[in-house]
């Protein structure tokens, strides 16, 4: 055989038939992925409802099972940018395979990706959301009787040194000057003022306030403390997550700074109709939370609705019933009662697992814990499918084993040095057997002790 030469800077072949262009052998988890979307007509469905927003003629647009299939790529892979998700589709042939692209077609640009999420309304994300929980149902892995709540931030897409006041526009440097002007301090250079800046975080003096800044880039975003100590600007992200089956019956990303106590019951709400929509006849029964959604109105509105509340009251002190009404006195007892009994505080410990165990899967493997988009709408638009994506995981891991195309090389690593320790036993109960055999029998002395003693 010759060895092969580098080829340089050589003309290639202009025309080159289509059967003769490279081709990946696919991956095992996308191959299982569209073989699950293909038994659930997830192609046809979802052209159908993306049909009303599409002219009728001229130039066909990227296929919008393409786009979302797409976006599921950004989950799996851990890809947070839709630069990243293009890039990284163009690159791989067992992408471009699950994608159904031809070896002759460009794969999508993340310029499309963005025409194409301006274009289909928040309510078509919600129907894939749907329709990838009615694969579920279809598969009876949905329950949804006992479910779990909590919220998490995201990272907004506006750094905090480009915040501005609401009243008078200017930005911080601007602020600072006016305050030391008002001080009689006087400002030569930016090393003066960022010294008049510290010398006001030690007095308390440095406090950043909503109500008074805003991000003029992102005004949806809100001054939030994040999870690891850092004031930044953020969104709330809830999920209502089923305590059995795992799978997240809504996601809504809101204000940073939404108190939990006003979007429990529109979550509950929402997840409620995802039952419906998806085929389900289950009704939400039981809620978990934590203690930042206790309150006298949320235990009411709640138990109005049928549900019953495993919600961990706040430390306030003596409580006082003389003006409030009977409802109220009886949906907060009955909630301490519940939470004190063993199936509370199951259900608490479920809670801490489970719903904390979706946001690690969307927000930090997936890569959704810094959102790239500003507008609360196209955040909730890329949110939505993310966790489909999730939920998709979900079934393919009841299915086949595997979740994600990492766990299934981890799956596969694991049987992997399974086999090789049992190869490496085997080996070693075998070289045993075989030492035994060929070793030499022990010298034993003629005739029996008793002869040999009076021989002695």
């Amino acid at each position: 055989m010759g060895m092969g030469r580098w080829p340089g800077d050589r003309q290639r072949e202009f025309w080159v038939a289509a059967d003769g262009l490279a081709s990946g052998p696919g991956h095992v988890f996308y191959d299982a992925l569209n073989r699950l979307l293909g038994e659930a007509d997830f192609d046809a469905r979802v052209e159908e409802l993306c049909a009303p927003f599409y002219a009728e003629g001229g130039r066909d647009s990227i296929p919008p099972g393409c786009y979302f299939r797409m976006l599921f790529v950004g989950y799996f892979e851990g890809l947070d940018a839709q630069r990243a998700i293009a890039w990284r589709c163009a690159d791989s042939l067992s992408l471009r395979r699950f994608l159904g692209l031809g070896a002759e077609e460009e794969s999508p640009d993340h310029s499309s990706l963005t025409r194409i999420r301006d274009r289909l309304p928040p309510a078509v994300h919600e129907a894939v959301f749907v329709l990838v929980l009615g694969i579920a149902q279809e598969k009876g892995l949905l329950s949804g009787r006992q479910v779990g709540v909590d919220s998490t931030l995201l990272e907004a897409n506006a750094a905090m040194k480009s915040i501005v006041r609401r009243d008078t526009g200017e930005d911080w440097k601007d602020y600072l000057r006016r305050l030391a002007a008002e001080q009689g301090v006087e400002i030569k250079n930016d090393e003066d003022l960022r010294r008049f800046d510290l010398q006001r975080k030690k007095a308390g003096e440095k406090k950043v306030s909503n109500d008074e800044w805003t991000s003029p880039s992102d005004p949806d975003s809100r001054i939030v403390k994040m999870k690891d100590g850092r004031t930044h600007l953020g969104h709330k992200a809830e999920h209502v997550v089923d305590l059995q089956s795992e799978f997240i019956l809504s996601a809504t990303v809101c204000e940073g700074t939404a108190p939990d106590t006003d979007t429990l019951l529109p979550s509950l709400a929402a997840a409620e109709v995802n039952l419906i929509r998806a085929g389900s006849e289950e009704d939400i029964e039981e809620v978990a939370a934590d203690k930042g959604y206790h309150s006298n109105a949320v235990l009411t509105d709640v138990k109005k609705c049928g549900i019953r509340t495993y919600i961990p009251e706040r430390e306030t002190g003596t409580r006082r019933w003389t003006d409030k009404s009977p409802d109220t006195k009886s949906a907060f007892h009955d909630n301490r009662r519940r939470v004190r009994r063993a199936k509370g505080k199951k259900l608490q410990r479920l809670r801490s697992e489970r719903v904390e165990r979706s946001f690690a899967h969307v927000c930090e493997t997936g890569g959704a814990r810094r959102t790239w988009l500003r507008g609360l709408e196209k955040i909730n638009k890329r949110y939505q499918v993310h966790v489909a994506a999730r939920n998709l995981g979900l079934v393919l891991r009841a299915l086949f084993g595997f979740g994600t195309p990492r766990g299934l090389a981890a799956r596969a690593a694991a049987a992997a040095s399974a086999w090789i320790a049992h190869l490496a036993a085997a080996a070693c109960r075998l070289a045993r057997t075989i030492g035994r055999n060929l070793a030499p029998p022990p010298l034993r002395p003629a005739g029996s002790p008793r002869s040999l003693l009076a021989a002695a």
